[in-house]
């Protein structure tokens, strides 16, 4: 099961958060559902660290509905008053009935003229069982967006979810033996469906466990860690870290 505050950094500071899973008939399209909900005392700001999944979102707020892309690098949001959103982490299937070009949306966002899907959202948000709701509508709308789910789809679905869980998969060419496929065939559907090369879904599932485990265990010796998750010494990690986060292990082990 992948964790779904896995990439969240500093996970103490997090308002309430629901964790959930989609509607069955939404099991091919989404991996889970994320909520989000806060209420701050005036002049109090939550800052929220994420490196995320190498994954597109849907996020429906007060705002509008938007369709969020892959991300290069750490990302943060700033949350004051009273508020909440609705996400929903989107398989490689459910990315094909919003967008044929998610590479285009690397570090940005678009957003979807979907104003039925946010009222309907934002009503459920205020009544009591407003969490099985936001589910059941997020997850019957996207099904209707989708349509027909094809045996392409479900091959990039695979493909995702061993780019994303499999720790023994280290390399594009490993990725691409795993799927019986040819390492350019791997290169396009990564492309197509989730708009970031093998490679750097790979370096993002080993960065995010690498802060996971400093985050458990802060007198973890990184020369051991950055060899249990497959890099190749101490600096290549101490590299990755500092590309993505901003700062080095030892950095983010200080501010934990």
């Amino acid at each position: 099961m992948i964790d779904a505050r896995r990439g969240v950094l500093f996970p103490d500071r997090m308002p309430q958060f629901h964790r959930l899973p989609p509607e069955p008939a939404a099991a091919e399209l989404i991996a889970w559902f994320w909520v989000p909900e806060w209420d701050l005392p005036e002049g109090q700001i939550s800052r929220q660290d994420v490196v995320a999944y190498p994954a597109l979102n849907l996020v429906i707020s007060p705002e509008g509905a938007q369709l969020t892309g892959p991300t290069t690098s750490a990302t943060y949001r700033e949350l004051s008053g009273r508020g909440w959103a609705v996400g929903a982490l989107l398989r490689p299937a459910g990315v094909a009935g919003l967008t044929a070009d998610p590479a285009s949306l690397r570090d940005s966002a678009i957003v979807l003229q979907a104003p039925e899907l946010v009222e309907q959202v934002a009503y459920a948000m205020a009544q009591p069982d407003r969490l099985s709701r936001v589910v059941e509508i997020v997850s019957r709308w996207l099904v209707q967006q989708k349509g027909t789910i094809t045996d392409a789809d479900r091959h990039a679905n695979h493909m995702a979810d061993l780019l994303m869980t499999d720790a023994t998969v280290r390399s594009a060419k490993q990725a691409a033996a795993h799927l019986a496929v040819s390492l350019r065939t791997l290169q396009r559907m990564t492309h197509r469906y989730v708009g970031l090369p093998p490679l750097a879904m790979i370096r993002r599932r080993r960065l995010q466990e690498a802060a996971q485990r400093l985050r458990d265990d802060p007198d973890s010796d990184l020369s051991t860690l950055a060899a249990d998750l497959g890099y190749a010494d101490h600096a290549h990690l101490t590299a990755d870290f500092r590309r993505v986060l901003g700062m080095p292990p030892s950095s983010y082990r200080a501010r934990l």
